[in-house]
């Protein structure tokens, strides 16, 4: 990944190793975070990014869909943060979880059909909330980020011209979101000394996005 091949030119003292993973997995989860913990001394910091999304009606929606969107958002992230827990509570330190829900965990979004998207995300918030408090005991600390509409790669093509219109003219600031601007509230979140006494909370960055536009006329 470029993204990792940059990193490492611009961190050339750090060390940064990558693992392909299959989130929906327990076993290949504890494998990798056994192999983390061999390589980097522990672990520390867990921020559960991997998530899928599809824009399907609902009473179009196979089964399979909505246990797959399921699967990878919401059990692949408790998944993950179980796995990580278990070393943090092993090594004694505590350390940080961070789950990324979405804006979709609070509203409905629009004009894209996206139910199991949606769900899959509200289950994140009261996920972090239920952990946060189960492992206070150990010092870990779980909180979620939800996201508004953000300008990457995920949001762009002609397709989404229409879409990416109405989601710009219901926010107040008039604009998307730009992905570095979730690394302040981020780097918060897993610090030990900016967010050290932040538990089971969620941090909206989304701009204000509105669920109603209204107009003057």
């Amino acid at each position: 990944m470029q993204a990792v091949s940059t990193l490492r030119q611009d961190f050339p003292s750090a060390t940064i190793v990558t693992k392909q993973v299959d989130v929906t997995s327990a076993d290949a989860i504890a494998t990798a975070m056994s192999a983390t913990v061999q390589e980097l001394g522990s672990i520390d910091i867990l921020c559960c990014f991997a998530g899928v999304v599809g824009c399907t009606h609902s009473m179009d929606m196979s089964a399979e869909e909505w246990r797959k969107t399921l699967d990878i958002n919401t059990t692949g992230e408790f998944l993950c943060a179980q796995a990580a827990a278990r070393h943090m509570r092993d090594a004694g330190n505590g350390g940080s979880i961070v789950l990324v829900a979405s804006i979709s965990a609070h509203r409905v979004n629009f004009p894209q059909p996206q139910v199991a998207y949606n769900v899959s995300k509200s289950a994140l918030l009261h996920m972090a909330r239920c952990l946060a408090a189960e492992w206070a005991g150990f010092g870990i600390r779980v909180n979620t980020l939800s996201p508004g509409y953000m300008d990457t790669v995920l949001n762009e093509g002609d397709g989404l011209v229409k879409a990416r219109a109405v989601w710009t003219g219901r926010n107040p600031m008039g604009r998307m979101g730009q992905p570095q601007e979730l690394t302040g509230p981020l780097v918060l979140l897993c610090s030990r000394f900016a967010g050290g006494y932040v538990t089971g909370a969620d941090f909206v960055v989304d701009g204000k996005f509105r669920v109603a536009c209204f107009t003057m006329g």
